[in-house]
């Protein structure tokens, strides 16, 4: 009785569902440039935008940046997290908090206080 053992070849595993047909379509130069335009801005290939928009009759366009606003958030709270991990850091190995370490501290409480109002004030 032979037994047969099948060995995984790695690699790119194979799609489903292979696309082999081609399907052109006739348009102006100008029409053409908007529709590249328009895959791009939906992070997506002409043919997958066209493909997209024949099938589904919409396209959901994907957005990958973030408002300049969210990402300047981000980096001030990433910031005082860094600060009140280091003094943290400190008081918990024992060290007292100096005067200026007080002072960030209380600094930091104020402006994450600030920033949890503005929050509110945006999303309400």
């Amino acid at each position: 009785m032979e037994t047969t053992i099948k060995i995984n070849k790695g690699g790119r595993p194979k799609k489903r569902a292979t696309r082999r047909q081609l399907l052109a379509a006739m348009c102006t130069p100008l029409e053409k440039t908007l529709i590249e335009i328009n895959a791009k801005r939906a992070c997506m290939t002409v043919s997958e935008f066209l493909r997209e928009l024949g099938l589904k009759g919409r396209v959901k366009i994907k957005i990958k940046t973030l408002p300049k606003t969210v990402l300047e958030l981000t980096g001030t709270l990433n910031h005082m997290a860094a600060n009140i991990n280091q003094l943290a850091r400190k008081r918990n190995s024992g060290d007292e908090l100096n005067v200026l370490e007080r002072a960030i501290l209380n600094k930091a409480v104020r402006d994450l206080q600030g920033l949890v109002t503005d929050i509110k004030a945006y999303v309400l």
